[in-house]
């Protein structure tokens, strides 16, 4: 069986990407499966592929990508919805699934973008709900099965729907109201569930990891080893989707981390090793394994690298032990600056603690640091706005009132204050809540310039910010159904393509294609949800329940906190995994 993995960006940035790694070793580990890989190829290639009539192909065989059995293409990011696209149209694949023969790979979808597959929903045979470790056996033995049977495409896919975790689109009808809300969504076949439950590895130790990942010909944005510690998120921050789908939290037991790191490194020759996880500060073990990685990493020459890191002393103890203190900043990610915005948004970050940690920073030698917020999260007011530039402000003082000959670098702190929009997600507290129009975002974020402006230490402040009308797509996306299908497929007509990379960002053309299908993005995005609404990745179960989600979005309009998983079961519904325990618990 051959097996093409695709990440719909550019080689720099698909191998960089550790999902594709792990699959690509999980899948070339079966003695039937050769599983290759597919990027997105550049403008300028793209244009001479077109006028030549050069399908795309595999990177190893160079064979093209339409005579293999599957396309996996992992979903990332919104934006990339046209490129996956491209990479159909440049392999001769039909774009539409409903116009597949026989002789035509079988497209499968996974990733993060695939918990809510609606507006993708015309162009993938299966998508993959969950984690890739579970079900791939299964699927590719179902389809070994189907073909020794002289069984048809769609017999296998029938199949694959019996599959725990895998979506069949083509076998599920939608209905809509008069006003656009969905009133129906089911199964039309007996082979497709209700429901599609995700998939979750139970103990991280006992699956496959690469052992020797792939080494890039070039330089990639990220070119290092990469640690898998743990997966999920203890903290349940109500913005964060990847905070609640990849619940519960799990982590690798730290011999199998010891072993896997010196296998990696001798293998590669990569001088740089990361540690993977969405809050790398809560790994039980981080202590004991940064000890490990200091000593074996000194011989080696080896930079080692702690991403997601909550900025405490432990943190910062560990950080001045790993890093170059002189080249390196230091990153808080305190979201909103306001106290009541931190709780409604379920931050669990108090001043007091931001600024500790600022203090203890600069102790330390620091003097650059890079302050994360969003604008336009709900409930804001221009008070807790200008609490952003007063935040930056306090951070730059607590440097500024270490003695002169105490303070580090040449005696001037940087404060980088970067926003970007807030976009509801699908699996989240906030799923029903309006996102903000253009004007609103251009308000708060010209509000906020001008605030940074009046700060007394604003020459050791600066402040950059994002553009609206990416987070607009985005936001539409996001939560949208399977009508955007055609929006999708004539904003690709139109030249929509890598519209993550701000050059070839073709707004106009997007603003076409809404037009040209008579469709509403307005629906999608400004609309405030009714908790009773169906709404399109309902029939998903993600581990957190719906009624989890309607509490906590009750909570941050009280702007109670919630106290994360450590400290008391919040009863998400992630518990059904392990005989009604929660891991955590």
């Amino acid at each position: 069986m051959r097996f093409a993995m695709c990440f719909p960006d550019v080689y720099e940035i698909g191998m960089s990407h550790l999902g594709i790694q792990i699959l690509y070793d999980l899948l070339n580990a079966r003695e039937d499966v050769y599983c290759e890989r597919v990027y997105s190829p550049w403008m300028d290639l793209d244009e001479v592929m077109r006028k030549k009539q050069i399908l795309l192909f595999a990177l190893e065989s160079q064979d093209p990508i339409k005579d293999f059995d599957f396309l996996g293409i992992t979903i990332q990011y919104e934006m990339c919805y046209t490129n996956i696209l491209q990479v159909l149209d440049l392999s001769g694949i039909p774009m539409l699934a409903a116009d597949r023969g026989e002789d035509d790979p079988i497209v499968i979808g996974g990733g993060p973008c695939a918990y809510n597959p609606e507006p993708l929903a015309d162009f993938f045979d299966i998508f993959y709900i969950g984690e890739g470790e579970t079900v791939y056996d299964a699927l590719m033995d179902a389809y070994k099965a189907n073909k020794a049977a002289g069984g048809s495409r769609e017999q296998f896919l029938e199949m694959a729907a019996a599959i725990p975790g895998l979506y069949v689109p083509a076998f599920y009808d939608v209905a809509y109201n008069e006003d656009g809300t969905i009133a129906s969504f089911g199964p039309n076949r007996s082979c497709a569930p209700a429901v599609i439950d995700k998939q979750v590895v139970t103990d991280l130790s006992s699956v496959r990891y690469p052992e020797k990942p792939l080494v890039p010909f070039i330089k990639v944005t990220q070119d290092r080893v990469v640690l898998e510690i743990q997966r999920g998120c203890i903290r349940g921050c109500r913005f964060c989707q990847a905070g609640m789908v990849y619940r519960p939290n799990r982590e690798r037991e730290l011999d199998y981390l010891k072993e896997h790191a010196d296998k990696m490194l001798n293998a590669t020759g990569h001088d740089e090793i990361s540690l993977s996880s969405l809050s790398s500060s809560d790994y039980s073990e981080l202590e004991a394994l940064t000890d490990y990685l200091i000593q074996t990493c000194e011989n080696r020459k080896v930079n080692i690298s702690l991403p997601s890191l909550r900025i405490d002393a432990f943190s910062l103890d560990v950080m001045s032990k790993v890093q170059d203190v002189r080249k390196s900043s230091l990153t808080f990610a305190p979201e909103a600056g306001s106290q009541r915005m931190r709780d409604v948004i379920n931050k669990g970050l108090t001043e007091e603690v931001i600024l500790k940690g600022a203090a203890d920073a600069f102790a330390g030698g620091w003097n650059r640091v890079k302050l994360y917020f969003m604008l336009g999260l709900p409930t804001e007011t221009e008070e807790d706005i200008a609490g952003i530039a007063d935040l930056a402000n306090k951070v730059a003082k607590t440097f500024y009132e270490i003695p002169k000959g105490e303070r580090p670098g040449n005696g001037r702190v940087d404060v980088v204050a970067s926003t970007s929009f807030f976009v509801p997600k699908p699996f989240t507290p906030f799923q029903w809540v309006r996102q903000c129009t253009d004007e609103e975002f251009v308000a708060k974020q010209k509000f906020l310039s001008a605030k940074m402006k009046e700060q007394i230490n604003h020459k050791s402040m600066r402040y950059n910010w994002h553009e609206f009308e990416l987070t607009k797509l985005e936001g539409i996306f996001a939560r949208g159904d399977r009508r955007l299908g055609k929006v999708l497929m004539a904003a690709y007509r139109n030249g929509c393509i890598f519209d993550s990379w701000s050059e070839f960002f073709n707004y106009e053309g997007w603003m076409k294609a809404f037009e040209d299908c008579h469709v509403d993005y307005t629906f999608y995005v400004h609309r405030e949800r009714p908790l009773d609404e169906i709404l399109p990745w309902d029939f998903i179960n993600a581990g957190v329940t719906k009624e989890f989600l309607k509490r906590e979005y009750q909570r941050a309009r009280e702007g109670v906190v919630t106290p994360n998983c450590r400290q008391g079961c919040s009863g998400c519904g992630c518990r059904v995994y392990e005989g009604g325990v929660c891991y955590e618990a």
